[in-house]
């Protein structure tokens, strides 16, 4: 018969195999909310402000951006989305680029994708007002406040 004190040790040592090397995922998908304003004529300037939600947790941040080639009008944008490969809060911060086209004449629709040099990438879409029509490259700067 053997002595259940032989089975202890090997039950430990399972349990430590399977949950104790287990490491999380080490990147996340986090929520994010941004509006931003801009306006220009040939170059764009812009700014606003997003919230980043992980796990329960917001972060609020600061949004400036530039665009450079056709510009001309104002519009504010309120955009959706999700942040993903995100390792910490920090992650967000940096420069991202997009080359694209958008317009809007009262209000209008968009999406966008963008990453920076963390490997974030933002997906984000959402309802533009005012009037504007742009065909631009872009850049996008985002700090944590």
């Amino acid at each position: 018969m053997k002595h259940p004190r032989t089975k202890l040790p090997a039950a430990s040592l399972l349990a430590l195999l399977t949950c104790g090397f287990a490491t999380p995922s080490q990147a996340e998908t986090c929520a994010v909310r941004v509006v931003f304003t801009k306006g220009g004529f040939i170059v764009g300037v812009g700014g606003g402000h997003g919230v980043m939600i992980c796990r329960g947790r917001s972060y609020r941040f600061a949004v400036s951006g530039m665009s450079v080639g056709f510009t001309i009008g104002a519009s504010t944008t309120q955009l959706n989305g999700r942040a993903l490969n995100v390792r910490s809060p920090g992650d967000i911060q940096g420069s991202y680029a997009a080359i694209g086209a958008s317009g809007a004449l009262a209000a209008g629709a968009g999406g966008v994708q963008l990453q920076n040099q963390n490997g974030v990438i933002l997906q984000l879409s959402g309802a533009k007002v005012g009037v504007e029509l742009s065909a631009a490259v872009a850049g996008v700067t985002v700090t944590l406040e």
